[in-house]
């Protein structure tokens, strides 16, 4: 016979289940596609800055772990991933903001518009379709790899100008 009053099997049951409810789903990730971002309170893993505008964002997803990396501009993200061992890696993933309709699009199948006020000034933003004078993902990745970190866009290696 049990000795606590009032708490049931059945009770106890629905509580533990209810408390690893809520961790497990908060940190589940399947392994491929983008995650969540907490606009405003998350840090882009190039330059720093917070990430807010989801027309601009982007995620990479890849190395042995599949670790996600997150960018407050899709052009940070090109400048991050051409530094990482596993860039060429077709298991490596690359998710941008639509300028339209801020939802993400596989950044490698995604076209580019010149013109936009990014974040970070790189200034494309991400179509899920080809458009008059839209780029292709390796169009727009060497424009951004020739031009560089913008001056908006200091990283930590760089240092004060």
């Amino acid at each position: 016979m049990c000795s606590c009053s009032g708490v049931t099997r059945r009770r106890v049951l629905a509580l533990l289940g209810a408390a690893l409810a809520v961790p497990l789903s908060a940190c589940m990730d399947k392994g491929t596609g983008p995650v969540e971002v907490r606009w405003g309170k998350e840090y882009c893993a190039y330059c720093g800055m917070i990430i807010d505008d989801p027309r601009f964002a982007a995620q990479v997803r890849g190395g042995p772990d599949k670790k996600v990396s997150k960018f407050d501009d899709l052009g940070d993200a090109v400048l991050w991933l051409a530094k990482q061992p596993f860039a060429d890696d077709p298991a490596t993933e690359f998710w941008v903001g639509d300028v339209e309709k801020s939802v993400w699009l596989d950044g490698r199948l995604a076209w580019y518009l010149s013109g936009k006020k990014s974040p970070m000034a790189h200034n494309f933003g991400a179509l899920p379709e080809q458009r008059p004078g839209a780029i292709s993902f390796a169009e727009l990745r060497k424009t951004i790899l020739e031009r560089g970190s913008t001056s908006r866009c200091e990283t930590p290696e760089q240092g004060s100008t």
